[in-house]
């Protein structure tokens, strides 16, 4: 018997979940393209209806009830392709855009290959996302972890990354580098001089770029801002422009209108050859092509209204509100625990975690080492049977005398908290408080 009566499941970071109000623009273009006899009702703003009638007019047979090219919807691979040149100032093509529900499976395994000592290696942080793990596990690759550095607000260490490289090669062969900017589930943005230098090591040892860029738009750390790879790979050598290889997601669920349900998201590749892109698209011609919703909703990620729309001041306000709330969470959190005993927490400067250091009390060990229990897991059972909250406790790696664990606002006599087994859980912060 446990004193909560039911479990609220925060490891999938979906805010709708916990009643974030949706944004009210693409919610109404997805309606009236889902029943294009809306089109004639008077009560939804005129670029609303134009967009729909684009995005039906793009789909087979003007339906969202079409399947699409595997890869995508041109018409919104096309909106990607645009929206990235406008962000970057660097060209962009629709071609090297890829739609998928799943395109961080898809790159992974196509990196997979070897076996024994001559299996593929991705170097992943640490942290890191908790379904990386799976991802790589399932692609059938081995992960090699490399510790981001917590002192310096979990900034990207050269050193951990090529005593990582090199520990790595005695047991497979390293062929890629994943990168979380902003940080899941640290909350950490790295700067222009961190990317440069990620970029030199992936060139020097000839390793793929992973970059995972989904929070892009949840940037509120002070003097902060989202600076993509790409953006950062076409303004250093000419040379390194050209050759070094990356692969960029992003993803519906993870933009500020937080669309989990819709399931889409996109890749872009830069300087691969040809004939892997061809594998790209067959690939994906062996699942179904994404969600049409999903497609449709990430055009208007990309393409949202514009000045002067009858849906901007609407939009605006509405985003505004999620990122102010997440603004102002993210500092009342890492304060708020900062003043527990035992709990150390850098700030969060984008995404919807953080990520706080929990050191066992003395008590704790002892009584564990009574019980022959590991002193993480005695803590988590307590904090379950107590306070009604469930962390996981050191699946990947070794955890000494510290604990990463979850926590949240809730009520601890009518719920119970459950987050991912991981050596670690996260803080997250688009609830209002």
């Amino acid at each position: 018997q446990k004193p909560f009566k039911k479990v609220i499941d925060v490891s999938s970071g979906d805010p709708h979940r916990v009643d974030l109000q949706h944004v009210s623009f693409l919610r109404q273009v997805l309606a009236v393209c889902i029943y294009p006899q809306l089109l004639e009702d008077k009560c939804f703003p005129l670029d609303v209806k134009i967009r729909a009638q684009k995005l039906l007019e793009a789909c087979d047979g003007a339906s969202v009830g079409s399947y699409t090219a595997s890869s995508g919807l041109r018409h919104v691979r096309q909106s990607i392709a645009e929206f990235i040149t406008k962000r970057d100032g660097v060209p962009s093509y629709a071609q090297n855009i890829f739609i998928s529900a799943g395109s961080q499976r898809i790159a992974v395994k196509l990196l997979a290959s070897g076996e024994g000592n001559t299996r593929t290696g991705v170097l992943i942080p640490g942290p890191c996302p908790h379904m990386l793990y799976n991802v790589l596990e399932e692609a059938g690759v081995v992960l090699v972890p490399y510790q981001l550095t917590e002192e310096r607000g979990w900034a990207v260490d050269l050193d951990n990354l090529h005593q990582a490289l090199k520990a790595a090669r005695g047991y497979c062969e390293p062929r890629a580098i994943y990168i979380s900017n902003p940080g899941n589930p640290t909350g950490h943005v790295q700067d222009r001089k961190s990317i440069e230098e990620v970029i030199q090591f992936a060139a020097a040892e000839r390793v793929l770029l992973l970059a995972d860029e989904v929070y892009q738009d949840s940037v509120y750390g002070k003097d902060r801002e989202f600076i993509s790879y790409k953006k950062v790979l076409f303004e250093m050598d000419r040379e390194l422009a050209e050759t070094v290889q990356l692969i960029s997601f992003h993803s519906l669920s993870s933009t500020c209108i937080r669309e989990c349900g819709l399931r889409a998201g996109y890749m872009e590749v830069v300087n691969m050859d040809p004939e892997v892109i061809y594998y790209f698209d067959n690939s994906l011609c062996g699942d179904i092509s994404t969600p049409v919703t999903g497609q449709l909703g990430l055009d208007l990620m990309v393409n949202p209204p514009q000045p002067g729309d009858p849906s901007y001041h609407t939009y605006m306000q509405e985003t505004f509100f999620i990122l102010a709330t997440l603004s102002h969470n993210a500092q009342w959190v890492q304060e708020l625990l900062n003043k527990l005993p035992g709990v150390r927490c850098q700030p969060a400067l984008g995404g919807i975690y953080v990520f706080p250091r929990l050191h066992l009390p003395c008590g704790i060990k002892e009584q564990a080492k009574l019980l022959g229990l590991k002193a993480d897991v005695l803590y988590c059972q307590k904090l379950l049977e107590e306070e009604g909250v469930l962390a996981g406790a050191g699946e990947h790696g070794e955890m000494t005398d510290s604990l990463y664990c979850m926590l949240y606002c809730f009520k601890k006599v009518d719920s119970c908290l459950w987050c991912s087994p991981a050596d670690y859980a996260s803080l997250f912060l688009i609830t209002p408080w």
